[in-house]
């Protein structure tokens, strides 16, 4: 066992400001965000940034699925953070000013598991979840533009 880490990023030519609210906007760009690899998105509880509770579900393959409840908090005014209730899953969305925009980072961690099965996992899930990010950071791009 141990923890499991997955990251993708992306410079967009918008600035930190537009792209932290965008990412914060869970009723709205956010939904627009999502791949093929979702379902049953619901926003339960608030939909702006901090106190934001939604539900989804993940698909990373056909056989894993996993039943996400997701709360939001803005730890700084260039983050946002992820926790699932349900599993260990954090993912965190940092967004570095840059010269001509900003650079996305996601970055989203969770305690693996042990055996054969852990080792597949660790080996295969983060390439997985990468491609699902950088899917999700090109529909940022495009609904920033």
């Amino acid at each position: 066992m141990g923890k499991v880490t997955a990251t993708a990023e992306k410079t967009l030519t918008a600035g930190p400001e537009k792209v932290v609210a965008a990412l914060s906007d869970y009723t709205g760009v956010r939904s627009r965000m999502l791949t093929e690899h979702f379902s049953e998105y619901e926003v339960r509880e608030g939909g702006q940034g901090e106190g934001t509770v939604v539900h989804w579900k993940l698909a990373a393959t056909k056989k894993r699925v996993r039943d996400c409840l997701v709360s939001a908090t803005v730890p700084s005014e260039h983050a946002l953070v992820e926790r699932d209730a349900n599993s260990s899953m954090v993912t965190t969305w940092t967004v570095t000013p840059q010269a001509n925009g900003s650079r996305v980072q996601v970055e989203t961690t969770w305690d693996g598991a042990g055996g054969v099965g852990g080792f597949f996992e660790r080996r295969f899930a983060p390439a997985g979840l990468q491609r699902i990010y950088e899917a999700q950071l090109a529909k940022l791009e495009t609904e920033l533009s």
